[in-house]
């Protein structure tokens, strides 16, 4: 897939992440949220936690599943952008969790699968 396919299929998925989680209650405070650490696709809030998420997208398994792409490696970007943004926002007291939403890209309609408390804090 070329780059730019790659980013359309990549806004596509995390739009229909966002539709998702709204359908599911989440309240979305931020999109692509970016800081020298790294980026977190979905800031929301969900009941009365603060939810980090990441959005993993595939049209096919081939290459492993949408979870599994979420590697110790990219735990540690997300987790070092969520302390950032709870910093930033004075809300370094606040109830917080990391949730990844995995869309399955098939020829008909994505699907849909959330992951709540997908990980934990990880410090590089």
């Amino acid at each position: 897939m070329s780059d730019p396919n790659r980013q359309r299929f990549g806004r596509s998925a995390e739009a229909a992440a966002a539709e998702y989680l709204q359908r599911l209650g989440y309240v979305i405070l931020e999109r692509n949220y970016r800081t020298a650490m790294g980026e977190i696709d979905i800031i929301a809030m969900h009941e009365s936690v603060l939810v980090f998420v990441e959005v993993k997208a595939r049209r096919t398994d081939r290459f492993g599943g949408a979870k599994a792409a979420v590697t110790p490696q990219k735990q540690r970007k997300i987790s070092m952008a969520a302390l950032a943004y709870l910093k930033r926002e004075r809300k370094m007291g606040h109830k917080a969790r990391f949730d990844v939403v995995a869309i399955r890209a098939d020829e008909s309609h994505p699907q849909a699968e959330i992951i709540r408390n997908a990980f934990e804090l990880a410090y590089p």
